[in-house]
């Protein structure tokens, strides 16, 4: 378990941070912003959870859990000799995921259009959140492209994008249903 005593420690004062295998990398290194972009998401998450009912909102904790668990896949890069007690996302997840997609879309409408982010405060804070995980994922597939990053993690990421959409469209229900893009309809 973390234990974290004193908050600041002056140790990033010249640009860099630790990964957790102890490894220093600037700030703006592409392993750092991807799970600087999961914690953002989080955060997203936590507001959109402000006025969920309590399904969605126990959905939402998991997710914020797990995007811990994603934060702590990527602080550790994945190499040819694992790091002993690295804590890694695994399908599990992913299939919870799935399965309360899943669960959710089969109480919805099926689209007639694309959906504008918006409806309730839960629903606008969800698409928020789903764009923040967009970024994420594009982040952790260039970081793929040049060092390893753990699969499951990234199917994951790329399945939380669903889930929010859906949660979004789920959370709408009882606020007035999706809003929907009309193509033109300003012209």
């Amino acid at each position: 378990m973390v234990k974290l005593n004193k908050i600041y420690t002056r140790t990033g004062d010249k640009g860099t941070t630790a990964l957790g295998d102890g490894t220093r990398l600037s700030k703006h290194a592409l392993r750092i912003e991807a799970y600087g972009s999961v914690d953002e998401a989080n955060a997203a998450i936590g507001l959109a959870r402000l006025n969920a009912d309590s399904e969605l909102d126990a959905m939402l904790a998991r997710i914020q859990n797990d995007l811990f668990d994603v934060g702590a896949d990527l602080c550790v890069p994945e190499s040819a000799k694992p790091a002993e007690g690295a804590l890694r996302v695994i399908p599990s997840q992913v299939d919870r995921l799935e399965q309360e997609i899943d669960r959710m879309n089969a109480q919805l409408e099926p689209l007639r259009s694309f959906v504008l982010p918006g409806g309730s405060a839960t629903a606008a804070h969800l698409h928020l959140a789903r764009t923040i995980v967009r970024r994420a994922e594009r982040l952790m597939v260039a970081l793929a492209e040049s060092e390893p990053v753990g699969e499951v993690a990234l199917r994951y990421i790329n399945r939380l994008s669903d889930h929010l959409f859906v949660a979004a469209r789920f959370a709408n229900v009882g606020a007035g249903g999706d809003v929907l893009w009309v193509p033109g309809a300003n012209r």
